[in-house]
Formats: C-alpha cells, structure tokens, sequence
C-alpha cells in the first residue's frame, strides 16, 4: 500500500511578486522616495501618486512597484492591463521582478492576451538576470513545452539554477528529475539530496518523498523512524497522502510503536481530504474495529466514497460488507456518502 507518491512537474507560478521593491535611490527626496515613504506608512494611494510621477520620469523601480499596485489594487483600482503597461516599462528598462511579472501575466493572460511564447521570452530575460522564481518558470515552460519546444535537459538546467538559488520548488522538481530519470541520468541519491534542501524548506511534497525514500531504502539507508518523522512533518502540513503513510506506520508499528486509535486517527486525516486510499483503510477500520468502534454504517460509508473514486479494492468490501446489512443501513451509508464534502487542510 505504501505506493512513492512522485508529484507531477509543478505548474508555473500564479503568485505575482506582490513585494515591492524598496531600494534606495539619491539621498535626497525625489517621487519615489516620496512613494517609498507613503507605501511604509500605509498611505498607499499617496504611495501610486508619487510612484507614477517617478514612473513617468523613467524610474524602472516605480514603474514596477506602479505595475504591482495596480495588479493588486492597493491604493488604486485593480486594472491588469495597467500593471501589465508598467511592468512591460519596467522590464524594457531591465528590471528583473517586472521581467518575470509580465511573464506571468502572459503566461496565465491577466491583462493581455494569453501568450506562452511571450511569457517564455520574459521569464527567460529574467533568469538571465539569476531570478529563482523565473529561473523555474522557465524550467516548468521547458519540461511541459510550453511556449517552447519540449527539452528536459533544458528543464532541469533551469530547475538546477533555481535549485542552487534557494527556491525549494525547483528543489522539488529536480528530485523528481533525478528520481525518475528524467533530462538527466537517474540518480536516487541525487533524488534524496534535493528532496532534503526543500524538506527542509518546508516543502509538504518533497518531505513525502523523502519519507518514501527512507521507508523503501531508495537513495538512502532504509531508516523506518526517519520515514515517519518526514511523513508526520508533512502530514501536520495537511499532506494527504503523508497523513495516510503515517496512518500505515502506526497501523504496522513500522518506525513507531503501533497504535491502531492513532492509524485510525491519520487515516480519517487524509480521508476527509478525499484521499481514496485513506477513505478505504478507515472503511476497513470502522468495518474490523481496528482503532474505532465497530460501525458497519460509516465502513459502508467511506467505503462507497473511496469505490467512487475509482478504488477497485474498495468496491469489492463494500459489496461483501452489504451482505450482512439491513437494507435501512445500506440507505443511511449511502446517504452519508452523497452529503460528504471534501475538507481543506
């Protein structure tokens, strides 16, 4: 049951860079000085006053906070096509956040039309530059050939860049390159290497596949403790299929001393998120007893949402589990499964 969960490559950032940037300029006051001022004291609508006449006067700083502001509406209407107007200044005058902001919006088509090529174009301008966010981008634009020819080997150059810089998306990424060999020779060691730095970053994704990686023995001494450590890290983070790996280890008392009321616990975690494997293994509970109190209608239950979501073994419980239920059991199970709505982490 203890499957690696691989995530696929991570969609290209939706997240706009909403921090301006406050770099100091001349030492005496000037409009962007100005605007630096206001936007610390929370004045933001002086804040666009002063950052639009130092935009106009050609400050690729302003006119990149300008872009920001009116992408987020803060002391200003929200007009994506006016942050894309300045972000395109900005950028044409070098500047790497607003390089990588008009990548975005016209990789997602917010205030322009959608254009992969395009956002390639910029996000590239700014890895150029050693922006992490863009450095990944255009690894994601790489891997998935959007925009761009398909070429993993670019991907995991860019992914490599980014990696280097920090960002523990990319960190991800390239762990998952090195684990399934992917624009690169297949390295499960290298694959732990990089899973570790965005573990350790916080990553919920990578911290499940290092939890993998030490379960299986893969790229790493077999250490069952340290599988359920990074699992249990993930878990609290709301990770699904942590939280149904860490319901396994206390299940067995793999790394941990068994508890089937814990097991029970992490598999209820994970099956209110609408994990099928989670919703089967609490079905199983609540069938057996196993850490819960018997009750055939909530088995019933979890085990019809779990067949739902194509879960073959599933199906197949439930059906011999209905065998030995009256039919107004069978109908309140299958009441509660059609009421049941997922739970965000």
């Amino acid at each position: 049951m203890r499957n690696r969960t691989i995530p696929a490559l991570l969609t290209p950032c939706a997240l706009i860079l909403v921090a301006l940037a406050l770099t100091s300029c001349a030492t005496t006051q000037n409009p962007y000085q100005e605007g630096k001022k206001a936007y610390s004291q929370g004045e933001y609508a002086l804040a666009v006053k002063h950052y639009r006449q130092a935009a106009e006067q050609g400050n690729a700083t302003a006119q990149f906070n300008l872009g920001v502001m009116y992408d987020t509406g803060t002391g200003v209407e929200q007009d994506k096509e006016q942050a894309v107007q300045w972000y395109r200044k900005a950028a044409l005058g070098g500047d790497a956040d607003a390089q990588f902001n008009l990548g975005v919006s016209y990789d997602l088509g917010e205030g322009v039309e959608q254009d992969k090529a395009q956002a390639v174009q910029w996000y590239r301008e700014a890895a150029v530059q050693g922006d992490a966010n863009a450095q990944f981008n255009l690894g994601v634009s790489y891997a998935l050939g959007e925009g761009v020819e398909q070429d993993k080997v670019q991907a995991v150059h860019w992914y490599r860049k980014a990696a280097l810089g920090g960002d523990t998306d990319a960190q991800l990424n390239l762990g998952v390159m090195y684990d399934t060999g992917t624009g690169v020779e297949q390295d499960k060691e290298q694959a732990v290497h990089w899973y570790r730095k965005a573990a350790l970053g916080g990553d919920t994704d990578a911290q499940l596949n290092l939890g993998v990686s030490y379960d299986l023995g893969d790229g790493v001494e077999q250490d069952k403790e340290m599988a359920v450590h990074w699992y249990r890290e993930a878990a609290q983070q709301g990770c699904p299929e942590a939280q149904f790996n860490l319901g396994v280890s206390y299940d067995l008392g793999e790394g941990i001393e068994q508890d089937k009321e814990m097991a029970a616990l992490w598999y209820h975690r994970a099956a209110q998120q609408g994990d099928a494997t989670g919703q089967l293994h609490l079905g199983l509970a609540y069938a057996k007893g196993n850490g819960v109190a018997p009750h055939p209608v909530r088995a019933l239950m979890w085990l019809t949402l779990a067949a739902q979501r194509g879960n073959e073994a599933a199906a197949q419980i439930a059906q011999d589990i209905e065998q030995s239920m009256t039919p107004d059991q069978i109908a309140q199970a299958e009441r509660l499964a059609s009421q049941w709505t997922p739970e965000s982490p």
